[in-house]
């Protein structure tokens, strides 16, 4: 019989990588953020890595942010274009899908993808937004900023887990176990990316 390994095997990506530097992979690769933006009360609050994509500044995570500094590394050619669509997204309620450029601290121009999901009161007033971005710069085909949204059709599976995963996000905090947070961040990264590549092929 041959003996047991016992290099010890990280259940996330089947690896001996240890968890933390698997979660700092994954925030410097800006692929996914998280936001949960307070209609109401004007007011989004980002995680980290849509801090920095959206904000330009990482340090702004889990900080209630007014919508000037929300969307401060937006292009500023898109400022106009992404505020309307934000607001006409919010009227109408469901789900939005909309592409548009940051500007990040070096000068660097990245594209960014939001996929976010618009909730209403019982008397139809937009009440909360909560969604993801990802960083689709290496997809990106062209220049054209896009919206798609198809408020009338009923969410897909990918769209349903996203929605759920973000849940989960929301309800981890500190105490929770850095592999149960990495996991959740590696869910939400593989959704991202499979809600960008669908889009594209619409």
């Amino acid at each position: 019989m041959g003996q047991r390994s016992k290099t010890p095997v990280n259940a996330i990506d089947g690896f001996s990588e240890p968890l933390d530097r698997l979660r700092a992979a994954l925030e410097a690769s800006c692929v996914v953020g998280v936001w949960d933006w307070d209609i109401v009360r004007h007011v989004v609050v980002y995680d980290a890595g849509a801090a920095r994509l959206l904000a330009g500044d990482p340090a702004l995570a889990e900080t209630e942010l007014d919508g000037s500094t929300a969307i401060g590394a937006v292009h500023p050619a898109d400022h106009a274009w992404l505020l309307d669509h934000v607001q006409q997204a919010s009227k109408t309620g469901g789900l939005a899908v909309a592409e548009y450029r940051v500007v990040a601290p070096d000068g660097t121009v990245r594209w960014l993808l939001s996929r976010g999901r618009m909730f209403q009161d019982a008397n139809g007033r937009p009440v909360r937004s909560r969604g993801i971005i990802i960083d689709i710069t290496e997809m990106h085909q062209g220049s054209e900023r896009y919206v798609l949204s198809d408020l009338s059709a009923p969410a897909d599976a990918l769209e349903r887990a996203a929605d759920l995963a973000i849940a989960l996000k929301r309800t981890l905090d500190g105490d929770t176990p850095a592999e149960v947070r990495a996991a959740a961040d590696v869910l939400l990264m593989s959704l991202g990316r499979a809600i960008a590549r669908s889009s594209f092929h619409r």
